[in-house]
C-alpha cells in the first residue's frame, strides 16, 4: 500500500515537472523570460501555482539544454544568446536535415507527403494569429514528422534539440512579426509540394533557405 502511494505520488510529481517545462519552454519562445534576467524557482512557482521543487527541476532540465544557467544562491539566468550561435545552429540544422529531405525527396511517396498538410496547415494557422509560442510547437511538429520518415529515431531527437534552441530569443532581439510567421509558414507548404514532386533543386534551396532565414 504505502508502496502504490508513493508511486502514485512521483507520478504526480513528474506530471508536474512535466507541465512547468512546458510552460517554461514556452515563456523562453515567447520571450516572456529575458535573456540576461535570473529567476529564482520560489517566484516562478508562485507564478505556476506550485512549490518550488518542481520548478527548480525543470530549471535543471533547461541548464541540460543550454537554455539556462544556475546562479548560485540567486536561481537560474537565461542565457542570451548571440546572432554567431543562431548561425551556428543553421549551419548544424542543415548538415544534418537537408541530406536527409533529399533521400526522402527521392523515396517517399506523394501519398505520404499529402498525410503532413495537416501539420504544414497548423504552422499557418498559428502564423496567421501571430502566436509565436503555438506557432513553435507547430513548426517543431512539422520538421519532427518529415524526419520520421526517415526511421531514425536519433536523428529526430537530435534535431529536435537543435531547432528547440534555434527557437529561444537572442538577447535585445526585435519581436518577431505576424509577417514573418507567415512567409515561414509558407515555406511548408511549398517545401512539401517540391517533396511531392521530387524535385531535389527546389527541395534543397528551401531546406536551406527556411533554416538562414526561419522565424521558428
Amino acid at each position: 500500500m504505502e508502496q502504490g502511494r508513493a508511486r502514485a505520488a512521483a507520478v504526480r510529481r513528474h506530471s508536474v515537472r512535466g507541465q512547468i517545462l512546458d510552460a517554461l519552454r514556452t515563456a523562453l519562445v515567447s520571450g516572456e523570460l529575458t535573456p540576461g534576467e535570473v529567476y529564482s524557482a520560489p517566484v516562478l512557482g508562485e507564478r505556476f501555482g506550485v512549490s518550488a521543487t518542481p520548478v527548480r527541476e525543470a530549471m535543471q532540465q533547461l541548464a541540460l539544454e543550454g537554455a539556462v544557467e544556475v546562479v548560485l544562491n540567486r536561481g537560474f539566468r537565461v542565457i542570451a544568446r548571440s546572432a554567431r550561435e543562431l548561425a551556428e545552429l543553421a549551419e548544424v540544422r542543415a548538415l544534418l536535415e537537408v541530406p536527409v529531405m533529399l533521400r526522402l525527396a527521392r523515396t517517399v511517396s506523394a501519398e505520404r507527403w499529402a498525410e503532413l498538410v495537416p501539420l504544414a496547415e497548423a504552422t499557418g494557422a498559428a502564423a496567421a494569429i501571430g502566436d509565436r509560442a503555438a506557432y513553435a510547437e507547430c513548426d517543431r511538429a512539422f520538421h519532427r514528422a518529415l524526419l520520421a520518415l526517415s526511421g531514425n529515431q536519433q536523428l529526430v531527437m537530435v534535431a529536435d534539440d537543435l531547432h528547440r534552441r534555434s527557437q529561444w530569443p537572442l538577447v535585445s532581439a526585435p519581436t518577431v512579426r505576424r509577417a514573418d510567421l507567415v512567409a515561414d509558414a509558407a515555406e511548408h507548404s511549398a517545401l512539401l509540394d517540391a517533396l511531392t514532386a521530387r524535385d531535389l533543386p527546389v527541395v534543397q534551396s528551401l531546406m536551406r533557405e527556411h533554416f538562414t532565414g526561419s522565424a521558428g
